[in-house]
């Protein structure tokens, strides 16, 4: 069946540069420090705890990871909402600042999985398949 309604418009989230400019210092730093660092500065930046996140998952790092990816994830959609977002619709993995928040929800479903929160980890890869199928093919 076609769904007869207009897709909402894609959310796009506002940049900002002094926080992408200290997680750009943070990557060279290469350390959790660093990345800790971001996300105390801009606790509402998602691309902080985005960087926490996937560093702890790659470090075995499982439920400080899963904690960071679920923050950066709650302060993505708070920033969503701020935008426009009613819920539903695209958030597009091409537009930068986006990412943060779809990284952290890549993650959270990893995460998730490895905890045994296999319902959990199905949904948030259902809603970053639907965020932007370009994010769950980039991410995985």
């Amino acid at each position: 069946m076609q769904n007869l309604l207009p897709e909402p418009p894609a959310t796009r989230l506002p940049a900002d540069d002094e926080a992408d400019k200290a997680l750009a210092e943070a990557r060279q730093a290469g350390t959790d420090d660093a990345y800790e660092g971001v996300a105390a500065r801009f606790p509402a930046y998602s691309g902080g705890w985005a960087a926490l996140a996937e560093s702890a998952l790659a470090a075995g790092r499982t439920v400080p990871a899963y904690a960071y990816a679920r923050t950066g994830y709650h302060r993505g959609l708070d920033a969503l909402r701020r935008n426009g977002w009613k819920g539903h619709g695209p958030v597009p993995w091409s537009h930068e600042p986006n990412r943060g928040f779809l990284r952290c929800l890549y993650v959270l479903s990893q995460a998730a999985a490895t905890i045994g929160e296999s319902d959990e980890a199905a949904r948030c890869a259902q809603f970053l398949r639907d965020s932007d199928p370009a994010a769950a093919d980039a991410l995985s």
